[in-house]
């Protein structure tokens, strides 16, 4: 029963280096035309970047996304899928916490 109590705090302090996170996408479109698959007459186009995401209620959300932001918005998403890993290690640790105190 110590260990899982040391484990979860464990994984909570993990957790606290994730404290900038976003769920999303980044797509590159064309700046000109506004599309991903570039229809306009230039060889090479401007790209601009956006992340698109669901908010609470399951609309998609489109943002900008400024060329100089790039790298972090991407360091952003990927702390997202580390967030999601260690929630779902916190869930099963509190199911067996939970689990052994309801034995006793």
């Amino acid at each position: 029963m110590k260990g899982l109590v040391r484990k979860r705090n464990m994984l909570l302090k993990k957790l606290d280096r994730y404290s900038e996170f976003v769920r999303g996408s980044i797509s590159s479109v064309c700046a000109t035309c506004n599309r991903a698959r570039c229809i306009c007459q230039k060889t090479s186009s401007l790209r601009a970047y956006r992340l698109t995401y669901k908010d609470n209620q399951q609309k998609t959300r489109i943002v900008y996304v400024p060329r100089d932001q790039l790298p972090r918005i991407r360091k952003m998403i990927a702390n997202h899928a580390q967030v999601r890993t260690i929630i779902e290690q916190l869930v099963e640790t509190n199911i067996k916490l939970f689990k052994e105190e309801t034995r006793r």
